[in-house]
């Protein structure tokens, strides 16, 4: 049940939020708008990633000049939330979930001083910050809700995102047949 678009784009990614599968999504959208395509219909999954990364994505996707359409066909995790919120139009399969947890880093073993202990943390709040302004901005959930989703590492339904302003409606996606389509393979 989908609003198919006889000048409409489909990109398939499922992938994780890294450069290396980043930069040719960019690359492809940018080919996309100077080809003066009206309309992108992204079938979007992630298990999260680059906090920076997905930022920059985010304000990437905010700035394209076709209609860009998002559809969480399996999980939308941690960064993939703020990235998919990016989109006007937004929808989600019955049996898909958002995944909110607060930001973290990887770090190697070793010893740490108070210095570089205060900057992770400053890291850290100042990404988890800039998560949370998108999420509040584009959807029905207040600052507290998010650090309370932050903090309780929650996975929520289809049906809580219809509910909080995270997806316009619950639909299952479908290809139109012989639609032109990018899809996105990466590396494992």
């Amino acid at each position: 049940m989908n609003d198919s678009c006889p000048e409409c784009v489909y990109v398939i990614f499922t992938a994780e939020i890294i450069p290396q599968t980043i930069e040719p999504l960019i690359q492809a959208l940018s080919n996309l708008a100077q080809q003066e395509v009206p309309e992108v219909y992204l079938a979007f999954s992630t298990p999260g990633g680059n906090v920076a990364q997905g930022v920059a994505l985010y304000n990437f996707l905010r700035g394209v000049p076709f209609k860009l359409i998002f559809h969480n066909i399996g999980n939308v995790d941690s960064i993939g939330n703020a990235i998919f919120l990016a989109a006007d139009t937004r929808y989600a399969c019955k049996h898909s979930t958002f995944m909110f947890h607060g930001v973290g880093f990887d770090r190697q073993a070793g010893r740490l001083e108070e210095k570089e202990l205060r900057e992770m943390l400053d890291g850290i709040s100042a990404d988890q910050l800039r998560i949370g302004d998108i999420i509040t901005e584009r959807t029905d959930i207040t600052g507290e809700e998010v650090n309370e989703l932050f903090r309780g590492a929650q996975t929520k339904t289809a049906q809580f995102a219809c509910e909080r302003g995270i997806i316009d409606d619950i639909r299952e996606f479908g290809l139109p047949s012989g639609a032109p389509v990018i899809s996105f393979v990466f590396q494992r």
